[in-house]
């Protein structure tokens, strides 16, 4: 039985990899806190923006991790088509996830009940109950309400779940996908309760990575979910790491696929670029409140025109 260095490179790969995952998420966190006061196609973009970085980062984190990864008695190589499509895997699960819990979802903007519709524009007074209390229906309505609400509520927990559920296992499935496309000599053996486990790590941290998107605006709690994200990741592929057991067959046969620094290391390094520019894209791009008050600022500098 070989033995797995998951260090080879030191510390480097680990605490790099653990930043591309933070990166990742904090940039998907924002794009979605962007989504969410905006409406169709601007929403639509955004949150695809979120799905490819936070998708683009869990891919990353698990390569990166991966350059410092040896097993003592063989080469390692990887297969292209393979850990091309875990990416393609990782980014479509992610979207799927995302667009499941934020695609419908509208923040809250105040009070929008009865009393709201009872003083909006071009609403007539609002009328109450006699003196023996026979009230105008009221009543009903505000029951229908809370009612309705609770209902949105409960659709909202199941799209959440749904949602962290089929995230979770797509990036567990990235994860070993990623981990198939490992070609040395022997074989790769996993324990079924430490796969089990992995499995379990990424649903709870995609769900609760969606639910963050879904009620974390302050940049401070985002910086604060996204380091908690990066780790619960991390976790989740460490843990998945330790699951594995190879049986060195040495061969001096030569071994298909590319090397780690021919393949990985490249790609690795264009998708953590990506990263850096889309972060730079949302620190660029103004708000839905900014570009409000650009507007009306503009307005009120208007000249007046008078007829002659």
């Amino acid at each position: 039985m070989g033995h797995l260095d998951h260090a080879t490179l030191g510390w480097l790969t680990p605490v790099l990899s653990y930043a591309m995952a933070c990166i990742g998420a904090a940039l998907g966190l924002r794009c979605t806190v962007r989504a969410l006061d905006e409406v169709g196609r601007s929403r639509r973009n955004w949150l695809l923006t979120a799905a490819s970085a936070i998708g683009t980062g869990i891919w990353t984190m698990h390569f990166v991790a991966m350059l410092g990864f040896g097993v003592t008695g063989t080469d390692i190589r990887y297969d292209v088509p393979l850990t091309l499509l875990s990416l393609l895997v990782a980014m479509a699960v992610v979207g799927a996830g995302v667009f499941a819990v934020g695609h419908g979802h509208r923040r809250p903007a105040g009070d929008t009940g009865a009393h709201g519709r009872a003083h909006g524009p071009g609403a007539g007074p609002a009328t109450h109950g006699d003196s023996n209390g026979n009230g105008d229906g009221n009543g009903d309505g505000s029951r229908a309400g809370r009612g309705q609400g609770r209902r949105q509520g409960l659709g909202r927990v199941g799209a959440l779940l749904l949602g962290g559920l089929t995230t979770g296992l797509g990036v567990a499935s990235m994860h070993y996908l990623g981990m198939a496309a490992l070609r040395l000599h022997g074989t790769v053996r996993y324990d079924p309760l430490l796969v089990a486990l992995s499995v379990a790590i990424a649903i709870v941290a995609a769900t609760a990575a969606l639910w963050a998107a879904l009620n974390i605006t302050s940049p401070v709690a985002v910086a604060v979910a996204s380091l908690v994200m990066g780790a619960a990741v991390s976790s989740m592929h460490y843990t998945g790491m330790l699951a594995v057991t190879v049986d060195v067959a040495p061969s001096g046969g030569r071994l298909p696929g590319a090397t780690p620094m021919q393949f990985i290391f490249p790609l690795a390094v264009g998708l953590g670029s990506y990263l850096f520019v889309t972060a730079a894209f949302v620190a660029l791009s103004p708000t839905t409140g900014e570009r409000a008050a650009y507007a009306s600022a503009g307005r009120r500098t208007e000249p007046a025109i008078t007829p002659l």
